[in-house]
């Protein structure tokens, strides 16, 4: 049987185990960070490439498509060839997409090679997440989970500010390009350092009927999710035909896959209790805490005049609050309740949820700041909890297809996140402005601010345009607070779900390892 990750050799000591360590994490960070980094350089790559905006979201969305379809096999990958030959392969796979990505001549040579990013790195935060573990000793294994979670968290929030800072001062093919060092790097420490560290393989089928319904209802999925929006959702042909196809697929692959003798993914892990509800506290938290780092730079960027760059610098603080924090969590969560942890998290998530509802168009930077530190906290404690929870008890040999659907799971409630957040945004903006229109009318509040408009110089029109400015402006303001109090309701109401789990046992111990 092949296992997991390497449990049964001696961990790494010393200089080697740092080097290690942080290579592994640097891998973790590059895929992350990818999947983030391209969103505000859309623009920039559209006016370069002389293609439309709505053309250029596929260079999101051919990542988002690939991965999705690659992360759920990273189990039977690893089963197949071990873990650190697939870890090393895919960091080697992936640096060189990126060099391809960032040499593209055209839109349809940078999708493709999208694509292929996309699917190269599958394996890398699964693979990470079981080399980390199987390189520290047992009772420091808490402090690798804590050195996965700061990773994984603090990626997204850099992915902004780096894109927006490379777009604001240098060609966009650097947000590619950044990446082929440090990954030549990774990759060499990496293998070096493990390759005697190798985990059994065995010779496995093909599950062939699962891959296909696999790539057919995750690849449908994913096109719906990032099209939906703007082809106006159900009202459109294909993304009622995308989702039908999706629903079908879905279904046909989970029978298939519980029946067949080899499935590509063990379903069966969801027979255990905390492995469902630790993945769907795990999931739906880690798609709230995407929404609102999606939402709040958006509503900077075009509603308070806010550069990308600014506007991921809002959001840094929380970055650096969650990297200070980490450790120390990481050192208490051998001893205290995995659950209370998540309580603490999905708590310090909802007050700083319902801290940005007081949020008004006059904010100023330190205003927007304050809610953020307090995210911070949540994020140190939020990924750590959650993985111990969900992967409790869950023997070695099982841990790459556990982490592989936990991975995919939240990846793909995060796609459903960013998907549902634009829309639900623009559709309250639209209600709050009718309702601001409505109120304002051509009554007196309107008379009396166009008048004092033209006595400061302004024209009828002229006068007009201002108010409806702000008028739109308010009615964003109102819509991004709606959602960041509903937030606020969904992150408590986590709370009540996660003391459903059974007390997982200390992360210390071999089984509780990601």
């Amino acid at each position: 049987m092949a296992s997991g990750a390497p449990q049964e050799q001696a961990p790494l000591t010393g200089v080697q185990l740092g080097v290690t360590a942080f290579a592994l994490a640097l891998g973790t960070f590059m895929m992350v960070l990818d999947s983030t980094i391209a969103n505000v350089s859309l623009p920039t790559i559209a006016g370069n490439l002389g293609v439309s905006s709505d053309n250029s979201t596929w260079v999101v969305t051919a990542f988002a498509v690939a991965n999705g379809v690659a992360v759920p096999l990273t189990g039977w990958l690893m089963r197949r060839f071990g873990v650190v030959r697939v870890f090393c392969t895919s960091v080697v796979l992936f640096t060189l997409a990126s060099f391809l990505c960032g040499v593209a001549w055209d839109l349809p040579s940078l999708i493709l090679f999208r694509v292929l990013q996309g699917a190269v790195s599958g394996p890398m935060m699964p693979g990470s997440q079981a080399l980390l573990i199987s390189i520290f000793p047992h009772d420091k294994r808490s402090t690798a989970l804590g050195i996965w979670s700061m990773t994984t968290l603090v990626a997204p929030i850099m992915g902004p500010i780096l894109g927006g800072y490379i777009s604001d001062n240098y060609h966009w093919s650097w947000i590619f390009l950044i990446n082929v060092p440090f990954g030549v790097v990774t990759a060499l420490v990496c293998w070096f350092n493990l390759r005697s560290r190798e985990t059994p393989t065995m010779k496995l089928p093909i599950d062939t009927v699962g891959l296909g319904l696999l790539v057919l209802w995750v690849g449908s999925l994913q096109v719906m999710l990032d099209l939906g929006k703007n082809a106006d959702w159900f009202n459109d042909p294909l993304i009622v035909v995308l989702t039908i196809t999706a629903a079908i697929a879905f279904v046909a692959w989970v029978i298939w896959e519980l029946t067949d003798a080899n499935p590509t993914v063990d379903l069966t892990l969801f027979a255990r209790r905390n492995f469902w509800i630790g993945n769907l506290c795990f999931s739906l938290g880690y798609a709230v805490f995407f929404a609102n780092i999606l939402i709040l730079p958006l509503w900077l960027q075009t509603q308070l005049g806010y550069t990308a760059t600014w506007a991921g610098l809002v959001a840094a603080p929380s970055g650096v609050v969650a990297v200070l924090l980490t450790p120390l969590v990481a050192r208490l969560s051998g001893k205290v309740d995995a659950r209370l942890i998540a309580t603490i998290a999905f708590a310090g998530f909802a007050i700083s949820y319902w801290m940005r509802s007081g949020y008004t168009a006059q904010a100023t930077f330190g205003d927007l700041v304050l809610p953020l530190l307090v995210q911070g906290v949540s994020m140190s404690t939020f990924f750590l909890a959650m993985l111990t929870i969900s992967l409790d008890k869950i023997p070695p040999q099982r841990l790459p297809s556990a982490t592989g659907i936990s991975n995919f799971c939240r990846i793909t409630a995060g796609g459903f996140a960013a998907s549902l957040i634009s829309t639900a945004w623009d559709r309250r903006e639209a209600l709050h402005q009718s309702r601001l229109a409505e109120a304002i009318g051509n009554g007196m509040p309107y008379q009396l601010a166009a008048e004092q408009m033209q006595r400061m110089g302004m024209s009828a029109q002229q006068a007009a345009a201002a108010v409806t400015r702000q008028m739109v402006g308010q009615a964003y303001l109102l819509a991004s607070v709606d959602l960041f109090r509903l937030s606020a309701w969904l992150a408590a109401g986590l709370i009540l779900l996660v003391w459903t789990c059974r007390r997982p046992s200390a992360p210390s111990g071999p089984v509780a390892a990601d």
